[in-house]
């Protein structure tokens, strides 16, 4: 799919659906935010990638730096502006953006995989202050209790047989793959919400998988989860950070 057609595809999934994501999709962990300042120290200044309806932000604002969060869904930024009123909120692509100056922190929660992934890596280097850093955190969704994780498994398979999941360290891999990164690590943290089976239905509607489907095919997961399931699911939350450092400039040539 190319740059355009995955940012199209990504405008039209979750621009529907920007009240629901915001209310039904977990935030993330203060010690994630402790990693990131213990790793980058104070940055200066922040940019966010991808910030959607503003999970990742409301993180990132404790770090105390100016926060600048790029979003090219037009109705996702609406929320985000209405939530953080302070944060300089621009309604553009990753790939479209010209700094203006250079920041300490670029980060990205749950929206690096709708990069361009032949140019993710190289621009957040260039775009970067020296010695700046990489922040990539995300959520995955498991299930503490295997029982339940068979009966939605199959209910979804039965659907849509390609549906499948990243590797589960395909972040760390592609920023250490992409060979401009010192001190890359991966941080991870496993937590245990609760949702009420109507709320876990209500997250399910905001997954790009769920959304690519039919009306139909949607009505008919949500009855069979529904059926399949008792009062509430315990989701096993998976949370990594990947890091890493700008420690190189590129040289500059002169004719």
């Amino acid at each position: 799919m190319s740059l355009a057609a995955s940012v199209g595809a990504m405008v039209q999934v979750f621009g529907g659906v920007a009240a629901l994501y915001d209310d039904v999709r977990p935030g993330y962990p203060a010690a994630v935010r402790e990693m990131i300042a213990d790793y980058a120290g104070g940055p200066g200044s922040i940019v966010e990638l991808g910030a959607g309806t503003g999970k990742g932000t409301e993180l990132l604002l404790g770090l105390g730096a100016p926060l600048t969060a790029l979003e090219p869904d037009a109705r996702m930024a609406a929320v985000l502006c209405r939530k953080f009123p302070a944060v300089d909120v621009l309604e553009t692509t990753f790939e479209g953006w010209s700094p203006y100056g250079k920041p300490g922190l670029i980060a990205c929660a749950m929206a690096w995989h709708w990069m361009d992934a032949a140019t993710r890596n190289r621009k957040a280097f260039d775009d970067l202050a020296p010695g700046g850093t990489l922040a990539v955190f995300q959520h995955k969704f498991a299930y503490a209790d295997q029982a339940q994780e068979q009966a939605i498994s199959r209910v979804l398979t039965g659907i849509d047989p390609t549906v499948a999941d990243r590797a589960d360290h395909w972040v760390r891999d592609d920023v250490a793959a992409a060979g401009v990164w010192a001190d890359v690590e991966e941080r991870r943290i496993v937590t245990y919400p609760v949702y009420p089976k109507q709320r876990y239905l209500a997250l399910l509607q905001t997954f790009s998988p769920f959304l690519r489907h039919t009306p139909d095919e949607q009505r008919r997961a949500l009855d069979g989860i529904d059926a399949a399931l008792g009062g509430s699911v315990t989701i096993e939350l998976r949370t990594s950070l990947v890091l890493g450092r700008k420690t190189q400039t590129r040289a500059s040539c002169s004719a």
